[in-house]
């Protein structure tokens, strides 16, 4: 029984899966290459491999054949059309290919008229939409993610510009485009743009040209989106020009890991020219089936090219078209050709439009394309519903020695990371700015060193920077006698922030003001509304009419008005001993010794014989007692608590002023007293006194408009020798300035000192 069940098997096996003999024989899908690329043979041979896979699997097509033919399109736009036409006349299923975008955009129109699905896996334009190609469909991460990954490493490391050197057609237009998009969202930019021939229309000299161009910009992260040819030939010119040293970052699409993982070992003087070279290439989880495809490639491909990610996706592709027939047939589908009437009306001459049919299961059969749910050599395979790839991954690689080191790997879901995608997979997205993380590359020139990312550029547009031609105070800024360089603390300031940005701001110097006396600060400032400069850095106060037309940088000088006036030098004499207290204060101390002498005596003269006697004599013990308490001397006795306890606490007294005696005497026996008629801002609007001012300052104007001090009394002094010499000889009773030149000013000045400040304003630079 067993026996006959074994023979009965293929027969059913037969029956249930060949339709009732309506399968055909064969199916008939093509492909569309230029076959002397490093993809294109990569891909000629995987395919050759799934086909024979799948032909040799009767669970896929049971006694169906799939019927790969080739066509090399040679670089040429012309070539893949009439290889699509060719196609189209031999009742194709579907076609795989093309391999540029930019036939790509042409042949997504002859598909969507004749209803024949179009795969590829590397004219992967981010402007293919499914809208307007219904029928056109990428079997490999999209060039939108490819960006996204590029731009995220841009942000990694903190740079903000970028130059993008780019192929001239429609895959390199639209990935420059799509790259901005994506740096933009992360606050970067495209910063110069650089065409190159279409490939491989690049020659040397004309690579050079573009490349000096590009050195004369001031970003040195360049991202290069091209193809292999011209691609080896830009790195060949930058290495020439010195452009793979010390400060440049390079950044290439996936053209570069092909070449690596295809062609290696490279030969010395290609692998010189791309050392520190930053790439990406389509991450592929590892899994049995990629090991035993990557074991028996060397077997299938004789030697002669090594696998990269392409010719998996190339394999897959073929598995999926193989699979969609599969579900075609079970679906009851019959692969047939209709003659499309709207070609009716071209008829005549010699184009043989009317062999060009309609697939009649056009639309059915990409549909379960769409629906491809299965594990190929590049892992899960499954679309999104906008027909992307899920799970779109990146590997990033590091050109280093004679090879290449992989630093970490790009996911949509998580970003940057060294741990590969599908273990991430498991956790919940965390694309926060601390999970973000690369191993360190070797950068060019062999450094570990992150570049910068810029230099100041040769050809950019310089800012106008103002600065005042002072006379006076000249440490805050001034210019070197005889040249065009520029010294002082705010010089500092401004060259010491420009070094602490991440990016390159040129300029140049332009002074403003006569030289002989300093300028006025209120019109120089205006100047900024006129263009006539583009910024201001100097002493510049920040007052309320100058904020209401420029901006300012935070404060980074304390300032404010001050009063410095002439001091006067108190001289010694026998009578010092009684400068440490005034008059009142003398007055006021000794009638409290004669009142705590009183009150001890009314305390103790009725019980302490020590306080009694004639009147003369009371008097003398009460003089007597309360002025020896000074000196602790006292030798009466006291015998009443209340009248100890005031003893207690006037001791107490004593001894305080006693030691407040002794430390302004010593203080005026040992330092230089210096005194001043003026006491602060007040005593100047009291007083009919002319008032110096520094030239240029807005002294002046507050003097006048904030405490109305005729405009008569206010003198204008333009160095700190005339602030000296106005004050010795008494031509102004005090300056009014601002804290920081008066403080400047007092360094070398010992006869004069601030006795005041202007508490109605405190301006800060």
């Amino acid at each position: 029984m067993n026996l006959v069940w074994l023979l009965l098997l293929p027969i059913l096996y037969f029956a249930l899966f060949s339709d009732g003999g309506s399968r055909p024989a064969s199916v008939n899908i093509g492909a569309i290459f230029t076959f002397d690329t490093i993809n294109g043979k990569v891909a000629r041979i995987a395919m050759k491999a799934a086909v024979d896979d799948v032909n040799s699997d009767l669970s896929i097509l049971g006694g169906s054949k799939l019927a790969l033919t080739f066509h090399d399109s040679n670089y040429s736009g012309l070539f893949g059309i009439i290889g699509a036409l060719q196609y189209m006349e031999a009742d194709t299923v579907a076609i795989i290919g093309p391999q540029h975008p930019v036939m790509a955009h042409v042949l997504s129109h002859l598909a969507n008229e004749l209803q024949v699905p179009l795969l590829s896996f590397t004219a992967l334009d981010p402007t293919l939409s499914a809208l307007q190609y219904p029928f056109f469909l990428q079997t490999a991460p999209n060039d939108l993610f490819l960006m996204s990954a590029i731009a995220d490493m841009v942000s990694y490391y903190g740079w903000r510009d970028v130059i993008a050197v780019f192929t001239d057609d429609d895959g390199g237009r639209n990935g420059v485009a799509a790259l901005g998009d994506k740096l933009a969202e992360r606050r970067c930019r495209i910063s110069y743009k650089a065409a190159l021939p279409p490939d491989p229309g690049a020659t040397r000299s004309g690579v050079t040209d573009i490349l000096i161009k590009v050195a004369l910009m001031e970003s040195r992260v360049i991202v290069l989106i091209t193809y292999a040819k011209s691609g080896e030939l830009v790195f060949d010119v930058a290495h020439y020009l010195g452009m793979m040293g010390n400060g440049y970052v390079w950044i290439t699409t996936t053209w570069l890991s092909t070449v690596l993982d295809s062609t290696s070992p490279l030969p010395p003087a290609k692998r010189d020219s791309i050392q520190g070279v930053l790439t990406l290439r389509p991450h592929t989880p590892d899994s049995e089936k990629k090991r035993a495809f990557v074991s028996r490639w060397n077997q299938i491909s004789g030697g002669s090219i090594g696998l990269n990610p392409y010719g998996l996706y190339a394999y897959d592709t073929v598995l999926m078209i193989a699979h969609a027939v599969k579900a075609f047939f079970y679906q009851g589908g019959t692969i047939s050709f209709s003659n499309n009437s709207r070609l009716s009306d071209f008829s005549g001459g010699t184009l043989n439009l009317k062999a060009m049919n309609i697939f009649d299961g056009g639309k059915q059969f990409l549909n379960n394309i769409l629906q491809t749910n299965m594990t190929g050599l590049t892992g899960p395979i499954r679309f999104n519903s906008d027909r992307s790839l899920i799970n779109p991954a990146f590997d990033i690689i590091n050109v280093i020695g004679t090879g290449f080191r992989q630093i970490g790997y790009w996911s949509n879901y998580s970003g940057l990371s060294v741990v590969p995608p599908e273990i991430l997979y498991a956790k919940p997205p965390n694309r926060s700015s601390s999970n973000q993380k690369l191993n360190n590359p070797i950068w060019p020139g062999d450094t570990t060193t992150k570049p910068r990312g810029w230099v100041f550029p040769n050809n950019g547009r310089q800012l106008r920077i103002g600065i005042p031609k002072r006379v006076s105070f000249q440490e805050f800024v001034s210019q070197v006698p005889g040249t065009d360089m520029v010294k002082g603390y705010c010089i500092d300031v401004f060259l010491a922030a420009i070094n602490l940005l991440p990016y390159a701001v040129p300029y140049r110097f332009v002074p403003y003001g006569d030289g002989l006396e300093n300028p006025n600060y209120n019109e120089f400032v205006r100047l900024i509304t006129t263009d006539f400069f583009d910024a201001v850095i100097g002493d510049i106060a920040i007052v309320t009419n100058r904020t209401k037309i420029v901006d300012f940088t935070q404060p980074y000088i304390e300032s404010g008005l001050v009063v410095v006036a002439p001091m006067r030098k108190l001289n010694s004499s026998a009578w010092a001993f009684l400068r440490p207290f005034t008059p009142m204060m003398w007055a006021v101390t000794a009638a409290f010794f004669l009142a705590v002498g009183v009150v001890i005596w009314i305390l103790e003269h009725r019980m302490n014989d020590e306080f009694r006697g004639p009147p003369r004599k009371q008097a003398v013990t009460i003089l007597w007692f309360s002025f020896s308490t000074l000196f602790f001397a006292h030798r009466e006795n006291t015998v009443s608590t209340l009248g100890r306890s005031v003893l207690l606490i006037w001791l107490f007294v004593v001894l305080i002023i006693n030691s407040s005696y002794t430390a302004s005497l010593t203080s005026i026996l040992t330092v230089q007293q210096l005194s001043s008629p003026i006491k602060g801002i007040e005593s100047l609007i009291t007083s009919t006194e002319p008032i110096g001012f520094q030239v240029g300052s807005f002294a002046e104007n507050y003097l006048i408009e904030e405490l109305n001090i005729p405009k008569s009394r206010l003198v204008a002094l333009g160095s700190p020798e005339q602030y000296a010499i106005a004050l010795e000889k008494g031509k102004v009773a005090a300056v009014v300035d601002e804290r920081s030149y008066v403080e400047l000013f007092l360094s070398n000045q010992c006869k004069f000192s601030i006795v005041g400040i202007s508490k109605r304003f405190s301006p800060t630079h």
